[in-house]
């Protein structure tokens, strides 16, 4: 028997027994079948009762219970119906006289008769899984006390949401094929369908985390915090994580590292003292890569270095001008109000610094300015900024501190996206907020108060008639060569595997200038033919440079 190519899943394991008001779905079924979607995997369902009008009919001259279970019956055979159809996932049902033709006639619908094929139940007496056995099936019982058995017919496991993890080691077991990697994967639920689903309904799917293997030979899996950890790991061969999605809580200390700051969730924290006592075990990026990542004090330090690759008859390529403000100087004074007067430290302004202004001068930095809070990503307000237009309303402006000020470019409402994945870079063009001029002149009527925004929900994008001003008035052309350089050399700097970039191009001189970076993004914006496989090719050329390393 081959690779599992089907998945078949008996209502047992889908229904939950507490739909007093109508079928319901069992906790955690939705995300399995969302991750089965998304798979490269055929999959069905099955159930006991079929939808007839005359079954329908019947009820009316049926005994009151009866009447009660056969309409339960049809309820549940109707819901999966549904279900599958939202899918777009078989339904069948198993009230046929010949079970096993059925089971056959699916295969014959996925076209992958000769292939293995999972069916997935909880009954623990159950005809049909017996009869079906040595039929290309392998019957797969969920919380049931079953033994594997030497050929493979049955498997055994605890919870539905551990299918995923049992179809890709059935898979590389079967092929035996030493190449075969399973990568396990860690991030929030809405950034994998990012990566797994179609950027719009009439789009194809992205497929990126398949349980088949494409011509990369690599399956993907969903590792889970709420299982042990340490046996899901022991079965992967390599992790791919966004570690940014298990941050907690950030407390700014004066006195250590950044990164000491960082609070992860319990369940990262596991990871990490895994990965410590288990050196063997591969990360796609190591976690000590990315922390620079999280702080866009670090981030504006890096991207200092650009200047090593300014080339001759291009460009000038830069970072932006920047400075960071902190509590430092007040720290003391600062300690003493709270202590007296229970305010929280956060609370205190430092935007006050008596010298402040000459330190603007000092960065060249010039209205208006923009200001991130310091850490980069992982926590509610990482994205609350700030777009000031005069000195005095520093005073009590409400973004995190430590934070960055950095220069506003006028770049014509125009970004570019760059998305390096391996040695492949891609890059699209994206709308952005508006030029200087226009900012000013909207909030002139509100006396230049600054602009407060969630940079991932409400960036102030400009509309269509500034946008197509701003385009009249630029005209600078993206220098690619330039730009491909600058992501060789973060490459190297970062040794990351996947991570992106924004970039504008200044006005008035046609400065290139990386305005930020971040790890493992999920490049929506390009075609999925160019990205996806190389996106595997870079996960399979870390692993193996990795592992040699």
């Amino acid at each position: 028997m081959g690779a599992v190519r089907g998945v078949l899943l008996d209502e047992s394991v889908l229904l939950s027994d507490d739909g007093d008001d109508g079928p319901l779905l069992k906790p955690g079924a939705e995300a399995v079948l969302r991750r089965l979607r998304y798979s490269d995997l055929r999959v069905g369902f099955c159930h006991d009762g079929e939808v007839s009008a005359q079954k329908v009919k019947t009820l009316k001259h049926m005994e009151n219970f009866s009447r009660c279970c056969l309409k339960k019956q049809l309820l549940e055979a109707a819901f999966l119906q549904k279900t599958a159809r939202m899918h777009s996932y078989t339904c069948i049902s198993l009230t046929a006289p010949d079970i096993i033709n059925s089971f056959n006639q699916v295969l014959l619908e996925w076209g992958i008769a000769g292939d293995g094929c999972f069916y997935v139940t909880s009954k623990k007496h159950e005809a049909a899984a017996y009869e079906i056995v040595g039929q290309s099936w392998v019957i797969v019982h969920i919380g049931v006390d079953c033994c594997y058995t030497t050929n493979n017919e049955f498997l055994f496991i605890e919870k539905l949401e551990q299918l995923p993890l049992a179809i890709c080691c059935f898979t590389k077991k079967a092929l035996k094929n030493l190449s075969l990697l399973i990568i396990g994967y860690l991030m929030k639920p809405s950034r994998e369908e990012d990566f797994a689903k179609a950027a719009t309904l009439n789009s194809e799917q992205r497929g990126a985390f398949p349980m088949y293997p494409p011509k990369n030979r690599l399956m993907f899996v969903p590792l889970s915090f709420e299982f042990p950890l340490e046996s899901q790991l022991q079965v992967v061969d390599a992790v791919l994580h966004k570690a940014t999605d298990e941050i907690i809580n950030f407390k700014p200390n004066t006195s250590t590292e950044f990164s000491e700051g960082v609070s992860f969730s319990t369940g990262m924290r596991e990871l990490e003292r895994f990965i410590k006592d288990h050196p063997e075990c591969c990360l796609i990026d190591p976690l000590k890569n990315i922390y620079p990542l999280l702080d866009r004090h670090q981030i504006q330090q890096i991207l200092l270095g650009l200047q090593e690759i300014n080339m001759q008859d291009h460009c000038r390529l830069r970072a932006p001008y920047f400075l960071k403000v902190h509590f430092l100087e007040l720290y003391f004074f600062a300690a003493y109000i709270v202590y007296c007067n229970k305010i929280k430290p956060e609370k205190i302004d430092a935007f006050n610094e008596p010298n402040l202004r000459d330190q603007l001068s000092e960065a060249n930095l010039s209205f208006p300015i923009i200001v991130k809070p310091q850490i980069a990503c992982g926590v509610g307000d990482a994205h609350n900024m700030a777009l000031v237009f005069k000195f005095e309303d520093f005073k009590g402006l409400h973004v995190p501190l430590p934070a960055i000020l950095q220069e506003y470019l006028d770049h014509g409402s125009l970004i570019y996206k760059f998305y390096v994945l391996g040695t492949n870079v891609f890059h699209a063009v994206k709308k952005s907020m508006p030029n200087a001029s226009f900012l000013v002149s909207s909030q002139e009527k509100n006396g230049l108060k600054p602009i407060t925004f969630d940079s991932l929900k409400s960036l102030p994008v400009a509309t269509d008639d500034q946008f197509s001003v701003d385009r009249l008035k630029g005209g600078k052309e993206l220098d690619v060569d330039l730009v491909n350089s600058a992501a060789s050399w973060l490459k190297i700097k970062l040794d990351l595997t996947i991570f992106g970039f924004d970039l504008v191009i200044q006005e008035d001189s046609g400065d290139h200038v990386i305005v930020d970076l971040n790890y493992l993004p999920s490049f929506k914006e390009v075609p999925n033919a160019d990205a996806i496989p190389a996106f595997w090719t870079a996960i399979r050329s870390s692993y193996e440079s990795r592992k040699t390393n």
